[in-house]
């Protein structure tokens, strides 16, 4: 697949963007379009670089930045690989609540509610869908060491989750995001969050275990698949009381 002319307005490319940009920029295009499977190898650099017409150099800088987006995965000796919620070191990359103490803790969840409705309003601003759209809704509890420390909203585009029901959610045992991946095709890349400081109320007092009125993280997040898609929003509220919030700014 040849690199794309830069001076062609119909091209995907801006003609300012560096050759690596633009190499990368056709591997995120493969992986949009499913030519290489989460946790599937992809051609070797060598193979790339004859496919593109570039230097292996250049499509080297390309998979490293993939890489460090977290949406490629090196083995040393093995070769680099589709991202896959599956992999340890990615399944939890989006949950960033972690004990105080610094334990490792077992996350335990619990389903509360699994139903397709119609999108209100806000949530079909949200997820760029047109009001009255399908959208399925899950509410479910995340607990470390028999306590609730979170409770979650979610709502996904009806037309991606055909079939996600709540028998299936409980069924499953790995982590949500791979069931969306292996099952529904979706694969969660990056997300955008806003978090404030709210009081509980009485809803989410009797689940978390709280007072009424106690100090609670409120995080909404919209998730995004290959090509800046949005997939998911999520609304949740975290008991603080024993665990922290943690990020790393680079």
């Amino acid at each position: 697949m040849p690199v794309p002319n830069t001076a062609d307005p119909a091209g995907a490319t801006p003609a300012f963007s560096p050759l690596y940009q633009q190499i990368k920029a056709l591997i995120t295009q493969s992986l949009q379009a499913g030519d290489w499977k989460p946790g599937e190898v992809i051609p070797s650099e060598t193979e790339l670089a004859q496919r593109f017409k570039v230097s292996q150099g250049t499509v080297r800088k390309a998979i490293d930045e993939l890489a460090t987006e977290n949406l490629l995965v090196r083995r040393q000796g093995k070769g680099t690989f589709v991202a896959t919620h599956a992999e340890a070191q990615v399944q939890y990359r989006f949950l960033r609540l972690v004990p105080d103490d610094g334990s490792a803790e077992r996350l335990e969840r619990r389903f509360l509610d699994c139903r397709r409705l119609r999108a209100p309003a806000e949530v079909a601003r949200a997820l760029d869908l047109r009001s009255g759209d399908a959208v399925v809704q899950i509410r479910r509890l995340l607990s470390f060491r028999g306590r609730p420390v979170v409770l979650d909203d979610l709502w996904l585009p009806g037309a991606l989750f055909k079939g996600l029901s709540a028998e299936r959610l409980a069924e499953w045992r790995g982590p949500l995001y791979r069931l969306f991946e292996s099952e529904f095709g979706v694969h969660m890349v990056r997300a955008e969050e806003k978090i404030r400081a709210v009081a509980a109320d009485d809803t989410a007092a009797a689940l978390l275990g709280c007072a009424p009125g106690a100090p609670l993280l409120s995080v909404e997040r919209i998730a995004f698949t290959y090509g800046d898609r949005r997939v998911e929003l999520r609304r949740g509220l975290y008991d603080t009381t024993n665990h922290h919030y943690r990020n790393e700014l680079s």
